[in-house]
């Protein structure tokens, strides 16, 4: 009893100072509240030129000089060069992988002002926290304005098991909603426990005293990064990618110094390399900041402190379609979150220091990390299964280090813009959400070092309408339905993507040979993508299969083995469309096939269900063995791919292409020898009993296959009763 009044005592302290603290910032004179308001951009018209094809692009790097150059294609760089083509500043963009390629497209998806910061800000009185979520807040309803058909507000649940904590995260959540002020994208609520598990059936129900529901934003953030990227491209900014930097070239002055005139270059598809003059270079490359500091300056100290996070995809059926779920102290102090998207289930982060690298790679202590903490919250009927998990990636979270603090999770997400002797300006940290004013920041401090002359001196990107926004309404996937004869779910999923350029992909899609729907053929049964959308990827600047799986399609990050499956077909319409030879074909599937396996979580899945030991009864054993050797019907001691595409003819399948068959092969076949032996069956079967293996298709195949048998037996069997007893 004492505890709990402690804990009550220590809410409403709490909630005192903190009410006292919000009063005094939202009163005092110092806080700025007009720099965090959107300007009108009623009307706004497209901008109609035409994307130019990456040789243009080239072309220009080859041939021209620029006002500002930005490396680094991710939601920073590509804000820097909007912000810096729309003030009339010559700017060119160049990313040595892909778009998003890094941290940009790893997030977890969402557009938020920070909740745990505000409670720092309460909590620890610190001015500087309380100024980045009213700044994140804003940046939050700028990013829903600019880009509704990739963004939208997300309700997230916060379910509170202990009375106390009612009033202390109440009081919390409402201050949310107070600081973001006019800006607040829908307002919070308390649940009763019964209307809490209507809302959210798969919560667990025991001991839940309600729940707190708020609002952030939700996005497709490759998707979101690209539309920036190619915005700026509209306003005639020269954007590229797979363009690596190999050095920076310096030019003396008159008082003796280095400063930075521009850059080497190198194309890492075509291995040209040349040099792009600049009155200005910004560094924005995330994790790899202190790369190119260093380029700049082999001595100089580092400030980026690299930090992991690891997020899983799991079925859609794990959380409500509309509805997230927030855990705001996990068993070692993390924030998890469960939130919807895409039709299946995100969940994550970690946060742990890591090593700067091109390819993170997600552990199995990670994955089972978050796990452990979603079966928390997931009511006993919600088995929680290793074999659940689609999909797994890490991101790499460029945080700025501060000495003092000895923990990332110390770390503030906060950004720093710093300018060198030699006036390379670097833009470090921060984060999605803040990508606009941490742009706006990095160009004004660009044109102050450098004496650039833009045609506006502010900033002209807040409220500017992205790629795909001008035309799109919620309701426009109906004209697709309507004008082309598309699904409906693919033409939802092409209007949330593209916007109003949806009808130019529509109008790249092929005939169906169907009644309905007429054009647009899925490269996956099971997913909405269809093969314009690929064709169109590749105008969208897609160089490689990896390009076009992970960002312009999000399969990679959905579900592993489906794009594992749908990458021949990929593959087969980019060869077309980029002229590839067969060769180069293989090149892209061995290429995408690694990424899929090392970076999407594909192999540490096959990993955890291979060490799993036999743990089958007898009777399951000799169950398993029987079935085996149905298939196996000439006795050889396994299974090939001929037994395989025999037995699938014999339960009415088509004749089934020759990669699927493979795939089949490949979910079992551990030794990767190429063909099934009956102790990788038995460890399958032992997979999927213990949880690690959802499904799989051979297992299945194998049961239908004794159904069958046992069928044909009874029906050689002659009955021994004949009716009316006669001969």
């Amino acid at each position: 009893m004492a505890s709990k009044l402690k804990k009550i005592v220590i809410s409403g302290v709490a909630g005192a100072v903190g009410a006292g603290l919000a009063t005094y910032l939202l009163l005092n004179n110092d806080v700025d509240i007009d720099r965090w308001s959107v300007k009108a951009h009623q009307n706004q018209k497209r901008n109609k030129r035409p994307l130019p094809k990456r040789e243009e692009q080239i072309k220009s790097l080859q041939t021209e000089s620029f006002d500002v150059l930005i490396i680094g294609g991710g939601a920073t760089g590509a804000g820097c060069a909007l912000d810096a083509v729309t003030r009339g500043l010559k700017t060119a963009l160049i990313e040595a992988d892909d778009f998003a390629s890094g941290t940009s497209s790893r997030s977890t998806k969402l557009i938020h002002g920070g909740v745990r910061y505000l409670q720092k800000a309460i909590m620890q009185l610190d001015y500087d926290q309380y100024k980045m979520v009213k700044e994140a807040l804003h940046e939050r309803a700028t990013m829903l304005h600019s880009a509704p058909h990739l963004a939208h507000p997300l309700p997230i649940m916060l379910p509170v098991y202990q009375w106390w904590q009612v009033p202390y995260y109440w009081f919390g959540i409402k201050m949310y909603d107070l600081v973001a002020g006019t800006k607040n994208i829908g307002g919070s609520y308390l649940l009763s426990k019964k209307n809490a598990l209507e809302l959210f059936p798969m919560l667990r129900g025991d001991k839940l005293c309600g729940a707190i529901v708020y609002y952030d934003g939700q996005q497709d953030d490759a998707r979101m990064n690209l539309a920036i990227a190619l915005t700026a491209t509209r306003h005639g900014a020269t954007v590229v990618n797979h363009v690596k930097v190999t050095g920076l070239i310096k030019e003396p002055t008159n008082d003796g110094k280095e400063i930075i005139c521009g850059v080497h270059v190198k194309d890492e598809l075509s291995q040209k390399e040349w040099k792009i003059p600049a009155k200005c270079v910004i560094n924005a490359t995330g994790p790899f900041t202190d790369t190119i500091r260093k380029m700049d300056n082999i001595k100089i100290k580092e400030i980026c402190a690299p930090s992991s996070g690891v997020h899983i995809v799991l079925p859609g059926y794990y959380s409500p379609e509309q509805m997230g779920l927030l855990d705001p102290s996990t068993s070692d102090g993390r924030v998890i979150f469960f939130l919807p998207w895409q039709k299946q289930t995100i969940a994550g982060t970690t946060d742990l220091p890591c090593q700067v690298t091109h390819n993170p790679k997600p552990t199995e202590d990670e994955i089972m990390f978050i796990l452990e903490e979603v079966k928390n919250y997931l009511n006993p009927d919600v088995e929680v299964r290793r074999g659940d998990v689609l999909s797994a990636w890490s991101g790499i979270r460029p945080l700025v280090s501060d000495p003092n603090k000895p923990d990332t999770q110390s770390l503030a997400r906060n950004h720093i813009v710093h300018v060198s002797d030699s006036k390379l300006i670097t833009i470090a940290g921060g984060k999605w959400t803040t990508y606009r004013s941490m742009a706006e920041e990095t160009i004004d401090a660009a044109i102050e070092a450098c004496s650039l002359q833009p045609k506006f001196e502010l900033s002209q990107t807040d409220g500017l309408l992205m790629e795909g926004a001008h035309g799109w309404t919620p309701t426009m996937y109906i004209r697709l339905v309507q004008d082309f004869g598309l699904d409906c779910e693919v033409a939802q999923h092409l209007a949330n993507s593209y916007g109003d350029r949806a009808f130019a992909v529509a109008k790249l899609a092929t005939i169906t040979g169907k009644r309905w729907p007429i054009i647009g053929n899925k490269v996956h049964p099971e997913f909405p993508y269809i093969d314009a959308e690929v064709r169109y990827g590749v105008r969208e600047y897609a160089m490689t299969a990896t390009d076009m799986i992970a960002r312009r399609l999000r399969l990679a990050f959905l579900n592993v083995q489906a794009a594992q499956e749908a990458l021949p077909d990929i593959i087969n319409v980019m060869a077309e469309e980029l002229n590839w030879s067969e060769e180069e074909k293989k090149k892209q599937h061995k290429d995408a096939t690694e990424f899929l396996q090392y970076e999407m979580g594909q192999n540490v899945n096959r990993a955890s269900r291979d060490k799993i030991p036999i743990n089958l009864s007898k009777d399951e054993i000799q169950t398993y063995i029987k079935r085996f050797q149905i298939i196996d019907t000439d006795r050889k001691g396994y299974v090939s791919i001929n037994d395989i595409r025999r037995s699938l003819k014999l339960h009415g399948e088509k004749e089934v292409p020759g990669e699927e068959l493979h795939e089949i092969l490949k979910e079992i076949d551990s030794n990767m020898n190429g063909q099934v032996e009956l102790d990788e069956y038995l460890q399958m079967m032992s997979a999927i009993k213990s949880g690690h293996v959802a499904y799989s298709r051979f297992a299945r195949m194998a049961e239908l296959e004794e159904e069958k048998h046992e069928k044909e037996m009874l029906k050689k069997k002659i009955s021994v009763e004949r009716s009316g007893g006669g001969l």
